[in-house]
């Protein structure tokens, strides 16, 4: 027997609970056009459940079957119109109206599928090749979503992208080897040991993320805000690092509450400079770190 259908209401509203302590997305959203918030919303939340199959599933081998199986289904969405689930429900209506590719989203899951058997990364052409899968796609999506198609913009997207999850890697080492894993490069830990790494890492990420600059000149006033908001995220983030000695594979720094409002600032004054300030609105809060 087939299961019963589920409406778009519900499954938006199934979306919108995923995503609703996701820092990360809840203040993108406020600086974001009203027309796409549920399409963003949407996006997340994919992300969002992706990442939990992935990080939560308690099991290796379980988080494997359960990642191959959404592999599938969200194939099955876009290539047969077959859906079930109510992310996959509510994100058919944004992937029909935007014409949405499925590559980003299957990438999405294949870099998920591989943490579940990669714990270590040789060298930055390794490293950068799973980033390709795990931070760029959003990006690209996002792009999509405000009609950007410029491929100037879509490398300019990547850089940024990759390079906050870099800074998330480096701010993250003692959370990642609790689970077994770490993303600071071998040849830089075998070279310069665990905190060289990390500065190393921070430094990659710094130069990528100065990529948003450009970027943010090619954007509309509303995404304007939103990337400098990331990048100035990121760039806190690396400061935070650097403030702590490198020494994150013993604590993790995190950004305090003034640091986040001034980011948000920072972010609302480079949008007012470089475009039109009445399109850009006012947000109490500031970006989030790579975990929820």
């Amino acid at each position: 027997m087939a299961p019963p259908a589920v409406s778009l209401e519900a499954a938006d509203a199934y979306c919108r609970r995923l995503v609703k302590h996701y820092e990360n997305f809840t203040v993108a959203s406020r600086l974001s056009p009203r027309s796409l918030r549920r399409d963003l919303t949407r996006v997340y939340a994919f992300c969002r459940f992706t990442d939990d199959l992935g990080d939560e599933s308690g099991d290796r081998a379980v988080a494997t079957r359960r990642l191959r199986r959404w592999r599938d289904e969200t194939r099955e969405s876009f290539e047969h119109d077959e859906r079930t689930h109510p992310v996959l429900v509510a994100l058919n209506d944004t992937v029909g109206r935007f014409r949405l590719d499925a590559q980003p989203f299957v990438d999405l899951i294949d870099a998920n599928l591989q943490d579940q058997r990669v714990d270590i990364y040789e060298d930055w052409p390794a490293l950068r090749g799973y980033c390709t899968h795990s931070a760029a796609p959003v990006g690209r999506i996002v792009l999509h979503l405000f009609d950007i198609r410029d491929p100037a913009a879509v490398a300019l997207s990547d850089d940024v992208c990759i390079g906050l999850q870099l800074a998330n890697f480096a701010q993250d080492v003692s959370v990642d080897r609790r689970l077994g894993r770490t993303y600071l490069l071998q040849n830089d830990i075998r070279e310069h040991g665990i905190e060289g790494a990390t500065r190393a890492m921070c430094r990659r990420a710094r130069a990528l993320l100065a990529s948003g600059l450009t970027l943010e000149a090619l954007a509309p006033p509303r995404l304007r805000v939103q990337l400098a908001l990331y990048r100035l995220g990121g760039e806190a983030i690396l400061d935070a690092i650097a403030a702590s000695g490198y020494r994150t594979a013993a604590d993790r720094p995190t950004i305090d509450r003034t640091a986040r409002v001034r980011i948000v600032a920072a972010a609302l004054s480079a949008g007012v400079h470089r475009g039109d300030a009445r399109e850009v609105p006012a947000v109490a809060q500031p970006a989030g770190e790579r975990r929820a």
